[in-house]
């Protein structure tokens, strides 16, 4: 598999970075969702100190936060300085507060032994050097703390990727630079638990989660992932173009419902290293 080009990454993530704000607020909720399994892998309790890798729009940092309490402290960070302004925003309103960094999580600004736990959800798959990454994770975990990473299964097992990408990429072409394949890095089970391993973690262990949600047939639940993940490379469409574009993967689902219901299965798994 071709490598991540860190260049190209930090440009996509920059593009779309008031798309993710824009739909960080409706997507919460469902994002919860995956947070929770994902601060119980990584052993987050009340009174913890929490480093977040590529917070985003401010997930999982937000939810850490609640969970840490106010005993505890939560540093949320991203490679790309314009996400974080969707998680600022966000955090405001937030108590207890999560702070936030820019920072690059191959060379992490932070002495040995600082934090109790990490967490990153679906950003280690868009790193180079991600060995390198989980080597500095580890670094900064205190002795017997826990690392967990969440990342996407296979692609065809994740129904709003496989609809919504399989559209743009019928219309469009693939995209040699933007594409969504990184998403997939550690679709192979065993592939994230033996990069830990490689980084030195001790008990590097995998768990897959594949929830099936339901949403309402005929609704545009979708244009959130429509947004987030392909909004740089779509906003140049007219408005024919875009119109044509979203009714082949309304189609799509369509095709998929039953009765009033669109099935959406969903396959993450959670990489998990012990200090």
């Amino acid at each position: 598999m071709t490598l991540p080009n860190a260049d190209a990454e930090k440009a996509r993530w920059t593009a779309s970075a008031d798309l993710w704000d824009r739909w960080a607020d409706p997507m919460a909720e469902l994002a919860d969702k995956l947070n929770q399994p994902l601060l119980d892998a990584a052993g987050v309790r009340p009174g913890a100190v929490v480093l977040d890798l590529a917070s985003g729009a401010g997930e999982p940092a937000l939810s850490a936060a609640r969970r840490a309490g106010a005993e505890g402290f939560v540093l949320g960070t991203d490679l790309v300085p314009a996400m974080l302004a969707g998680a600022v925003r966000r955090a405001a309103a937030a108590e207890p507060r999560p702070a936030f960094a820019a920072a690059d999580m191959t060379a992490l600004p932070f002495g040995a032994g600082a934090f109790d736990a990490v967490t990153c959800r679906f950003g280690i798959m868009f790193v180079p050097d991600a060995v390198g990454a989980l080597t500095e994770v580890r670094r900064v975990l205190k002795p017997g703390g826990r690392a967990a990473f969440m990342v996407w299964g296979p692609r065809a097992e994740n129904a709003l990727f496989a609809a919504v990408g399989g559209a743009v990429e019928d219309r469009l072409g693939p995209d040699p630079v933007h594409g969504i394949g990184p998403l997939f890095r550690y679709a192979e089970p065993g592939s994230l638990a033996a990069d830990l391993a490689r980084a030195g973690f001790a008990e590097a262990a995998e768990t897959a989660l594949t929830p099936t949600r339901k949403a309402p047939r005929g609704q545009p639940f979708w244009r959130a992932t429509l947004d987030m993940l392909f909004g740089a490379r779509i906003a140049d469409l007219d408005a024919r173009e875009r119109a044509a574009l979203e009714a082949d993967i309304a189609a799509r689902f369509d095709a998929l419902a039953q009765d009033d219901t669109v099935p959406l299965p969903a396959h993450v798994r959670i990489g998990v290293g012990v200090a």
